[in-house]
């Protein structure tokens, strides 16, 4: 890619997390080039800008392009986003500078480019939704299981926002134990509380066999040790395994119950299990999801990382976004 008509057709996509910052430039619903960069989210977001441009300009530059040439920027983060007018509606303990920032007069005065934002959860669906696993249909949600648990939902063809920015994109905190364990989020017994990377020590821990337990032993407990020792037949492993998937297939049949979807996507870090998740998930559902019209179908994500990014594009053009 050398010539500015390229790139034109081209996006500078951000992906902002609690530990990484993903870029990416998007090219044809591809992502050409990509870099990552520490989040450092206990600071202040705005200290992360410059080394943010830095990061866009390199990639630019290994491309043969400009920034400049760009169709624009999209940026995805963990947090309720007023996506009309381009601000943070919530910092959620993480950077804490956001509501504060204006990030499309950011982009304007770096780079003279528009910028979009959305909610990750939000940005991984759409991006699967255009490009990956749910071409094709209009009516679907999508899970993302790893430090938390993401949610978002497209109906009838219609990304859900709501009018505050939060429809279908706070369901891991929908109450799945009314009595259970207290979340990050004020309440109690949320999905994400009972069933995420997040709690995962302290779920761990609470167990009365984990003494005895192989994963006692793991240098990082994490849902790759928890299905690997469960495989082994480590009982504290096969229990923390079952009780999970039961939560996520539980927040799924809720989804379903709350949206109509045809397709239930499944994506985020822990799906690195998909071969135990996914048919477990399929069987709970077909038993517990009532459905009278049909099926629906579970299946897990395409695009991976890539798909917050690759929604930018996208993004930018239904946002319709102009200097």
């Amino acid at each position: 890619m050398t010539n500015s008509s390229s790139a034109r057709l081209s996006t500078l996509a951000c992906d902002i997390g609690a530990t990484r910052i993903k870029l990416g430039l998007v090219h044809e619903a591809k992502v050409i080039a990509q870099d990552m960069i520490a989040s450092y989210s206990e600071g202040p977001l705005a200290d992360r800008l410059p080394d943010l441009a830095a990061a866009f300009r390199k990639l630019c530059a290994a491309n043969g392009i400009k920034p400049r040439d760009c169709a624009g920027i999209s940026l995805s983060l963990p947090s309720i986003v007023d996506a009309a007018t381009g601000r943070i509606l919530a910092e959620y303990g993480r950077f804490r500078d956001m509501p504060g920032l204006d990030l499309r007069g950011w982009a304007k005065a770096e780079f003279g480019l528009p910028l979009a934002l959305e909610n990750d959860a939000r940005m991984a669906t759409i991006g699967e939704w255009r490009h990956g696993a749910g071409r094709g249909c209009d009516d679907l949600v999508m899970i993302t299981l790893g430090t938390g648990l993401g949610t978002s939902a497209i109906c009838q063809g219609r990304v859900l926002r709501g009018k505050h920015g939060q429809a279908g994109c706070l369901c891991g905190h929908l109450t799945l134990h009314y009595n259970g364990r207290p979340c990050g989020c004020g309440n109690i017994g949320c999905a994400e509380a009972e069933a995420s990377s997040k709690f995962l020590s302290e779920l761990a821990h609470a167990r009365p066999d984990f003494a005895q337990s192989a994963l006692r032993h793991e240098p990082l407990l994490d849902f790759a040790a928890v299905f690997r020792r469960a495989a082994e037949g480590d009982a504290c492993a096969l229990a923390i395994r079952e009780h999970s998937l039961r939560v996520w297939s539980a927040l799924a049949v809720n989804l379903i119950h709350a949206y109509d979807p045809e397709l239930v996507i499944v994506g985020g870090g822990i799906m690195g299990s998909a071969d135990v998740i996914q048919p477990a998930m399929q069987a709970y559902i077909d038993q517990h999801a009532h459905t009278p019209w049909g099926r629906v179908r579970v299946v897990p994500s395409q695009l991976g990382d890539a798909a917050a990014l690759i929604a930018g594009a996208w993004l930018l053009q239904e946002q319709s976004l102009s200097l």
